[in-house]
C-alpha cells in the first residue's frame, strides 16, 4: 500500500475516534503515537507516520484476537500491549478495509468504555454527541 494511502488511512482513524462520545485522539509525545483515550483510559494508539511497520493497536475480545490472527497475517499480538488483550494492524494491510477497522476500534472503545465506573459512564452518557 503506497504511503500516501496510509496517510489518508491514519487521519481516517483518527478523525473516527474523535467522534466517539468522550473520546479524544491525540499525539502522545512521551510514546510517539496518536493515543485514543476515553477518561484517561486507552483504547487504542497508532502511529504517526506511515511507513512499512506502521501499526495501530486495539482492544479485542481474547477469542476473537485469536481468530483474526489466525485469518490475517497482518494482524498481530498487540505491540507493547497484553498480547491477549490487544492486536496490531498493520496499516499498510489491503486484508482489512477501512469500515472493518473502524468496527475494531468501535469493539475497542466499547471494551474500555464498559469497564469504566458507573458515575464515569454517567458522564460520558451526558455528553452532547
Amino acid at each position: 500500500m503506497d504511503q500516501k494511502i496510509q496517510e489518508k488511512r491514519i487521519k481516517i482513524f483518527f478523525d473516527y475516534g474523535n467522534t466517539l462520545k468522550g473520546a479524544k485522539v491525540y499525539y502522545r509525545e512521551d510514546w510517539q503515537v496518536y493515543y485514543f483515550d476515553l477518561l484517561g483510559k486507552m483504547f487504542g494508539m497508532m502511529n504517526r507516520e506511515p511507513s512499512e511497520t506502521a501499526i495501530i493497536t486495539l482492544k479485542g475480545l481474547p477469542e476473537e484476537n485469536e481468530i483474526l490472527r489466525e485469518m490475517y497475517p497482518d494482524v498481530i499480538p498487540g505491540y507493547y500491549a497484553n498480547k491477549v488483550h490487544w492486536n496490531s494492524i498493520y496499516l499498510k494491510t489491503e486484508q482489512l478495509s477501512d469500515p472493518e477497522i473502524k468496527k475494531l476500534i468501535l469493539q475497542s472503545y466499547k471494551l474500555v468504555y464498559h469497564k469504566l465506573t458507573k458515575k464515569a459512564k454517567a458522564q460520558i452518557d451526558a455528553m452532547q454527541s
